[in-house]
Formats: structure tokens, C-alpha cells, sequence
């Protein structure tokens, strides 16, 4: 593909990209056009020397691809394309001007691993980052996602509720979601082993619910009995092996969690 033909099709790229709301059909297929471009021209993992110009192009497209790729719902895509701007994140830092978009980027790599407990890898990206100790607290992108990381390991699941509302920028949304989800599964089981039943009231606040409706499809999914005219939920009955599953579950975690902090350590 030739510079022209791939600035052309990068700015119809930004064009769908920032429309209200963004194309995103268009912008898949936008982007598959233009890694083959990036390929082609030596700009998807550029080595040595390139103008500069060439090399912010480059690297906007695989940043409208990362964010893309949230807006998708495509957790693999967004890795690939975080992975992509490392080369310009790192190598050629000296050399580009500053992207807004980075550090929103890096703070959703940072939510990311959080999502898929990588407790320890979370860590030791945070710390590689290009920022300095004392300044992580005034990016709001990284301050976010390490605020989320706090609460967690505290068991203030209500401040990473609240924490949604809060997030610098949607695309966080997705991936608080996702934490969300985890959390309402983990309360679940507690609430199973501790309970026969609960008002349908506590169950809604307890798990964070915004309407009755979610609910009775979260309780459809865990398969509780609901009676609507009573208010209440009645949990699944349990044998005794059964209802050790739980305390089985959190030593689990607990070790788990444990090997986590020695690897920081």
C-alpha cells in the first residue's frame, strides 16, 4: 500500500472514528486494511529510522484499534494492539510528540489485568511505567485503575461500584463491568452458604443491582427460587459437602492471592 493511499484511508479511519456515535463496522474494516498497510510500509513494528510523521500515523491507528476494540467488546484485539504500541510507547518516546491517548490506553491495560486477576503482572506494570511515584496520583487514568486495585484487596466493593460513575473515560466502564461481575458472583456464594433465604430488597442492594429486573435475571442464572408476591429469594438447598464449596473456594483465593505478593515481594 502507498503513504497516500494509507493517509487517505487513515483519516476516513479518524473521520468514522469520532463520529457521534463512531462507525465501528466501518472502523473494523478500516483497520484491517490499514495493518496490512502498516505491514507493508514497515510501520506495525518499525525498527531504525522513519519520518515522523509516518510513525504518529502509525501509532494513532493502532490507538484508535486499542480503543476500537473496547468499544467491541474484544478484550484479545485490545492486548494485540496494546501489545503493538509498545514499540512507540517506549523506543521512539524521544522522538514523538506526546499522545493524549496514552495513558487512558495504559490505564485500560492496567483495569485489564485487574479483570483477569493478574494481581502480580498489574504490579509490575505499574511500576515500568514512565511516571514518576509521586505523580501517579494526579493521572487520573492511572489513579483510577489503581484506586480500583485498593479497594479490591480491602473488600470495598461499594467503592468500586461508585467507581464507575467516576471512570476518566468510558471505554473503563467495560472493564469495572467486568470487576462488577466477578464481585456479584463471589457475594452470591457467600450469601448461599450463609443464607436459606433474603428479602428481595437486601438481595438488590447487597449485589449492587440498579433495578429488580437485573436481579431476577442474575437469580434465574444462579438458579434461586423467586416469589415475587413474598419479596423473597430462597437459595438452592445445599448438602453439607456442598455447602464446604464456598470455604474450599476463598482458601483458594486466599493462597492464590498469597503466591500473587511473593512474586511482587
Amino acid at each position: 500500500m502507498a503513504q497516500n493511499q494509507l493517509k487517505t484511508q487513515y483519516t476516513d479511519l479518524k473521520r468514522s472514528f469520532e463520529a457521534k456515535p463512531s462507525d465501528l463496522k466501518k472502523c473494523g474494516s478500516l483497520l484491517a486494511k490499514l495493518k496490512i498497510g502498516l505491514i507493508e510500509t514497515g510501520l506495525l513494528t518499525p525498527q531504525g529510522e522513519h519520518g515522523v510523521e509516518d510513525l504518529v500515523v502509525a501509532r494513532d491507528i493502532l490507538e484508535i484499534g486499542a480503543i476500537w476494540s473496547i468499544r467491541t467488546r474484544d478484550v484479545p484485539s485490545f492486548d494485540r494492539y496494546f501489545s503493538q504500541l509498545q514499540t512507540f510507547y517506549t523506543d521512539y518516546s524521544s522522538v514523538l510528540p506526546p499522545s493524549k491517548n496514552e495513558y487512558p490506553i495504559r490505564g485500560l491495560n492496567l483495569i485489564r489485568l485487574l479483570t483477569q486477576n493478574r494481581i502480580a503482572d498489574f504490579h509490575t506494570t505499574l511500576e515500568s511505567l514512565p511516571l514518576p511515584a509521586d505523580a501517579i496520583a494526579d493521572n487520573q487514568y492511572i489513579s483510577h485503575p489503581v484506586n480500583l486495585e485498593q479497594w479490591l484487596m480491602e473488600g470495598s466493593y461499594s467503592k468500586v461500584w461508585n467507581a464507575r460513575e467516576r471512570a476518566p473515560v468510558e471505554e473503563y466502564k467495560f472493564f469495572v463491568d467486568s470487576l462488577m461481575g466477578t464481585i456479584r458472583n463471589e457475594i452470591a456464594s457467600c450469601e448461599e452458604a450463609a443464607y436459606e433465604s433474603l428479602p428481595l430488597k437486601d438481595a438488590l442492594t447487597l449485589l449492587f443491582f440498579n433495578n429488580q429486573s437485573e436481579l431476577l435475571i442474575f437469580a434465574q442464572q444462579r438458579g434461586w427460587q423467586v416469589d415475587l408476591s413474598k419479596s423473597l429469594i430462597t437459595f438452592a438447598t445445599k448438602g453439607e459437602e456442598q455447602v464446604d464449596i464456598p470455604k474450599q473456594k476463598l482458601i483458594s483465593s486466599a493462597l492464590a492471592y498469597a503466591r500473587e505478593l511473593e512474586q511482587i515481594v
